[in-house]
């Protein structure tokens, strides 16, 4: 019987692409999805008898995934792409799922990834820094799975090395402190330049080995931030 947690939370949709996707990330990807709700739709694609996918059969039964068969019946030709496209829209058009996530660093996914969004849902894409910007940019937020595997080890007693911050970041957090209301001393409301940094693009803090945006923001010279009585954090740009 489900419990009043799982009654109550938005239902997502794991949607895998298990010929391009990494087994190892699939524990820290559905911890991610835990933010947006319950992931009470597990599905991994691909053709089971290759030899290459065994890592990934390994987990179905652990993980509660439903496995969907798709035979190469033609060279070059990918069904699997074909049939998680075909699943993702009889998922959005039902009305019964609040939210995506998709596994997989293939450029394909990014029109469904865009469809998604223009109903209003969520849609997390979870794959390699090699991904292609496009697929990305289509995802409310794109996360680097090897960053998260990176930094799952690190929690468990690792070492792990945090990603440099690009100058793109820079430059998109600095736009999105200037769009935000600030005081009179300057300081904008950390959550406010958060918001509007994620509708502009599908960058996520994971990717650089942070799991918030203030310790990010903490390491970069052109910000500093003061967290006030009420417990919130405000951001100030200095440079």
């Amino acid at each position: 019987m489900p419990n009043d947690h799982d009654r109550h939370s938005p239902n997502i949709a794991l949607l895998i692409d298990s010929d391009n996707a990494s087994p190892q990330g699939l524990d820290p990807v559905l911890t991610v999805l835990a933010e947006l709700g319950t992931v009470n739709i597990r599905r991994a694609y691909g053709n089971w008898r290759k030899q290459a996918l065994k890592s990934w059969a390994d987990l179905v039964h652990r993980y509660g995934i439903e496995p969907q068969q798709q035979f190469d019946l033609t060279r070059g030709k990918n069904a699997t792409d074909m049939k998680i496209t075909i699943d993702a829209m009889d998922l959005l058009f039902s009305g019964r799922v609040d939210g995506f996530g998709i596994m997989s660093s293939d450029s394909d996914f990014m029109p469904v990834a865009m469809r998604i969004r223009q109903d209003g849902l969520p849609v997390y894409g979870f794959g390699s820094a090699k991904t292609p910007e496009g697929f990305k940019q289509a995802c409310s937020r794109f996360i680097d799975v090897d960053a998260l595997i990176r930094a799952e080890k690190e929690r468990n007693g690792g070492s792990s090395k945090k990603g440099a911050v690009d100058e793109e970041v820079v430059a998109l957090l600095i736009d999105a402190y200037d769009a935000a209301k600030r005081d009179e001393k300057g300081f904008a409301s950390l959550s406010a330049v958060g918001q509007r940094a994620g509708n502009r693009s599908s960058f996520d803090v994971r990717n650089y080995g942070y799991s918030r945006l203030q310790d990010l923001i903490d390491t970069i010279p052109n910000f500093a931030t003061e967290q006030r009585d009420n417990g919130q954090v405000f951001v100030k740009r200095l440079r």
